[in-house]
């Protein structure tokens, strides 16, 4: 998956262009609850710049788009990644998504506890939810996550390139659960987790990813 700077919507669409089945951003309620798309919460020039959080959605610069901008611009044909950076906005994101046909299928939630990417299973069937951690932060240790993940109808996890091996990838998928690889940048990177079988793949380079990915799939 793609992720793009601001100026979101036109990154986007050359992302599509270029290969990326997948788009990421990380999403935020503006003050009247709309969720919209920013890598860092915060607009303005450095030196007074103010919380997305703290601006009502009209008041926004176009350059950064709601969530419905992106939907309208590019459809819903890609898988659409979302770091959900205050849950309370969750719902607001899913109830978006309904109004655009075939979107809820290609719509993943993520979040670093898991236990809150949990809570969001009722909201609606269909939304895949990801449990985006490091290998690391996971105390009760891999297996045993993996199975509470699963129980809880969780769809994947989601870990920093450098913690996937092959053994760890045969576990989750053991337990049904796709895997995904964050900040994957580098052929050897790309290449690393192709070979072990990872599901998904993220990173800010797309003609490297996808690149790969198609030698991948021709070898």
């Amino acid at each position: 998956m793609a992720h793009a700077p601001e100026n979101t919507l036109d990154a986007f669409r050359l992302a599509i262009r270029l290969g990326a089945t997948g788009l990421e951003s990380d999403v935020w309620p503006t003050s009247d609850g709309v969720p919209v798309l920013s890598h860092h919460g915060r607009v303005g020039p450095f030196y007074r710049r103010r919380a997305v959080t703290d601006i009502a959605a009209g008041s926004l610069p176009a350059t950064l788009p709601s969530l419905e901008d992106l939907y309208r611009a590019v459809g819903t044909g890609c898988q659409v990644s979302l770091d959900v950076m205050d849950p309370a906005v969750t719902a607001q994101v899913v109830a978006v998504a309904n109004r655009h046909p075939g979107a809820l299928g290609r719509l993943w939630l993520c979040h670093p506890d898991w236990e809150t990417v949990a809570s969001w299973r009722g909201l609606h069937p269909r939304i895949r939810l990801v449990d985006s951690t490091r290998l690391e932060r996971i105390e009760e240790g891999p297996e045993r996550r993996a199975a509470r993940l699963a129980a809880a109808r969780i769809d994947a996890i989601n870990l920093h390139q450098s913690d996937w091996t092959g053994g760890l990838t045969a576990l989750f998928h053991r337990f049904g659960l796709a895997c995904l690889g964050w900040d994957a940048q580098h052929e050897r990177q790309l290449d690393h987790l192709f070979r072990i079988g990872i599901d998904g793949v993220y990173s800010d380079h797309v003609d490297r990813m996808v690149t790969r990915a198609r030698a991948r799939r021709s070898a």
